[in-house]
């Protein structure tokens, strides 16, 4: 069983507005391109992410779609309980349903947010259940995945687990292959 740690950037970090910022086309068109290329290695049967806006929710939206057309699983942890108490209705309803779809939900902690150790309890979960990390994340714009970063970073010291960087060079070759295609099947149709 090959399970798949995606994460990285919140939206705030990215600077999307709204469901239909075009930069979200792009991050899930790489994240999609990630994820088939490992489904078709056969080196790919669950993805389990996070439930934070951005990267976590948008790998969970991608790979829901690629369930089906692939024996694909997809799993929500959450570091406590009522991590999105303090959302808003909006995206706590996007998160609800998210966790209505995916194959498992579960919490790492049965209580609220109390300390720290929670995040560190979730982080070292994540790092022991999956077997591989893809991550959206640029070391040179430090944002909240540098914790994971890090600790992904100091886990491979003794261990072996791949981690898939994608950084923001990587992104603009996206968007640009992107707005290509888009241009291209506009002007075919």
């Amino acid at each position: 069983m090959q399970r798949l740690w995606v994460t990285g950037y919140r939206n705030y970090e990215l600077n999307t507005f709204g469901d239909k910022d075009p930069k979200i086309a792009v991050i899930k068109a790489v994240l999609k391109k990630q994820m088939v290329n490992l489904l078709e290695c056969g080196q790919l049967d669950w993805v389990i992410t996070g439930a934070n806006l951005g990267i976590e929710q948008w790998s969970c939206e991608v790979a829901l779609q690629l369930r089906k057309q692939y024996p694909l699983r997809v799993s929500i942890i959450t570091p406590y309980e009522d991590f999105a108490k303090r959302w808003n209705e909006s995206n706590q309803a996007k998160l609800l349903q998210l966790q209505q779809q995916v194959d498992f939900f579960a919490s790492t902690s049965s209580q609220p947010y109390q300390n720290p150790v929670q995040l560190r309890n979730y982080q070292n979960f994540m790092l022991l259940h999956t077997d591989r990390a893809l991550m959206i994340y640029d070391p040179e714009q430090e944002g909240k995945p540098k914790f994971d970063y890090s600790l992904i970073k100091k886990y491979q010291e003794t261990k072996q687990y791949p981690l898939e960087l994608i950084d923001f060079y990587d992104l603009q070759d996206a968007a640009e292959e992107y707005q290509a295609e888009q241009s291209e099947n506009n002007f075919n149709e």
